[in-house]
C-alpha cells in the first residue's frame, strides 16, 4: 500500500476533512450543537487510490453493535477495509462493527479504515448515518448545555503497504495500548515466563508503531501475539517485516508459529537454527533445510537491527518462502527431493497443513535471548511481495 508524497493532488473538500476531527462530548455535557454522532474523515490519496480512516464518535445512547453508512459521490471503489467489516453497492457504502468493536459509549469512538481506487473527483461524503440516525448534524433536537465542542487534529492510521483486496492487512496503527488487542491477543504457549510482547510506538517500519517482542531463553519464556484472520483458506501468503538485535544462534528458536489441524494440532514453524532461517514441523521435528552444512548453506541469515521483508505461501503441499522479495531455496518443499533440503520433510507423505492461526513471538529452545519488532503483516490468499 503506498502513502501520499508531495506530489499528491488533494482536493479542496477531501483537505477540508483532514484537517479536523470532531471529539464529541458525552450526553451529559453535550454541546448544544453536538450531533448525535459524528464521523471524521481522512484521506491520504496518491493517483487513482487512496487510504481512509473514519473515526466514530456516539453522543447518544450507548450501543451494542453498530452500522455506518455513507454515499460516494464519485466513482469511488472499496478494495479492502480493516477494524471493521466494509462492503459497496453502487454507490452507498456499509461498514459494519467486528467483534472486538461493537459496542460504543456515550461519547466514546471508534476507528476503522479502508482502502479504495478513485476515478476523477475524490469527494469527501456528507451524509454518513450511524445505525439510521444522521451523523454531523449540527441541529439535533434536543441540547443540555451551552458549551462548545472540542475540536482536535489527528493523524492518519494506516494499513501496511500493499494490502490487496480481501487480505488482512495490520501495521498495528489503530492499537489504542501497550496490551495488544483487537484481532490480536496474547499467547504463552505451554507457561509464562518473562518474555513479553507490546505495542512499540518507538520503533517502527512504516506508521508509529510496532509490536516489540523481549524473547527470553528457556522453555518457559515463550510469548507470541495470535490471530485467526486471514487462515483456514486452500492457500496462505503471509509478508511481514521483522527486525531484530541478536543474530541467530546455533540452538533452535522460533519467531513465528501457525497451529496446523491436519497434524493433531501441532504447529508449522519458522525459526532459526544453526545462526540460519529454517522452517520446523513440530509433530515430528523435521526441519526445512536438513541441518548439515551443505543443507544450512541453501538457506540464509535473519540480518540483525534492519528491517527484512520475510514472505511465504502455502498451497496445498507446496511451501515458499522469500526474503527481501528473494526466493530462499534450502526454504522450499515442492514435492521433488532436493538434496540436503527436503529429505525430513518429505519423509511424511501427504503432507498438507490446515492451518488456523498465525502467531508472531519468540520460542527458545536452547540458549538465546532476542528483542524483536514485526510490523506490516499481510495475510492473503496471493503473493503480496514486499512495497
Amino acid at each position: 500500500m503506498r502513502r501520499s508524497t508531495s506530489g499528491v493532488l488533494i482536493t479542496t473538500a477531501v483537505a477540508a476533512a483532514m484537517a479536523a476531527v470532531i471529539v464529541a462530548s458525552p450526553v451529559s455535557g453535550q454541546a448544544a450543537d453536538a450531533p448525535a454522532c459524528a464521523v471524521g474523515y481522512q484521506v491520504d490519496q496518491w493517483s487513482n487510490g487512496f487510504v481512509a480512516q473514519v473515526k466514530v464518535t456516539n453522543n447518544a445512547a450507548p450501543v451494542t453493535g453498530w452500522t455506518l453508512t455513507w454515499t460516494f459521490a464519485g466513482d469511488q471503489r472499496v478494495t479492502s477495509g480493516w477494524s471493521a467489516d466494509v462492503t459497496q453497492s453502487g454507490k452507498v457504502v456499509t461498514a459494519k462493527n467486528q467483534a472486538h468493536n461493537g459496542g460504543i459509549a456515550t461519547g466514546a469512538s471508534v476507528q476503522f479504515g479502508f482502502q479504495a481506487t478513485f476515478q476523477g473527483a475524490n469527494e469527501t461524503p456528507t451524509d454518513f448515518a450511524l445505525n439510521g440516525v444522521r451523523c454531523n448534524d449540527t441541529n439535533p433536537p434536543t441540547t443540555t448545555t451551552t458549551t462548545p465542542p472540542t475540536t482536535t487534529t489527528t493523524t492518519p492510521q494506516l494499513p501496511p503497504p500493499g494490502c490487496p483486496s480481501g487480505a488482512f492487512c495490520d501495521g498495528f496503527e489503530n492499537q489504542t495500548g501497550t496490551t495488544p488487542a483487537g484481532d490480536w491477543s496474547l499467547n504463552y504457549p505451554n507457561c509464562q515466563g518473562t518474555g513479553t510482547a507490546t505495542v512499540d510506538s518507538a520503533t517502527a517500519r512504516s506508521g508509529t508503531k510496532s509490536i516489540r517482542v523481549n524473547g527470553k531463553a528457556g522453555y518457559c519464556n515463550h510469548v507470541f501475539i495470535t490471530t485467526s484472520r486471514g487462515t483456514g483458506g486452500s492457500a496462505l501468503y503471509t509478508r511481514f517485516y521483522v527486525r531484530h538485535t541478536t543474530a541467530l544462534p546455533e540452538a533452535h528458536v522460533t519467531f513465528l508459529a501457525m497451529k496446523d489441524t491436519a497434524d493433531g494440532g501441532k504447529d508449522l514453524r519458522m525459526g532459526g537454527q544453526n545462526r540460519a532461517l529454517q522452517w520446523n514441523r513440530e509433530s515430528d521435528d523435521a526441519t526445512l533445510p536438513e541441518q548439515s552444512p551443505a543443507g544450512v548453506a541453501q538457506s540464509t541469515p535473519l540480518a540483525v537491527n534492519q528491517w527484512t521483508c520475510v514472505e511465504f505461501g502455502i498451497t496445498g503441499s507446496e511451501l515458499r518462502t522469500w526474503v527481501n522479495g528473494t526466493e530462499v531455496p534450502g526454504l522450499r518443499a515442492d514435492g521433488v527431493s532436493t538434496p540436503d533440503v527436503d529429505a525430513q520433510w518429505l519423509r511424511r507423505a501427504g503432507w498438507r497443513p490446515a492451518l488456523t492461526n498465525f502467531r508472531l513471538g519468540w520460542e527458545s529452545y536452547g540458549n538465546g535471548d532476542d528483542t524483536l519488532w514485526f510490523d506490516d503483516v499481510v495475510l492473503a490468499s496471493s503473493r503480496i511481495g514486499c512495497s
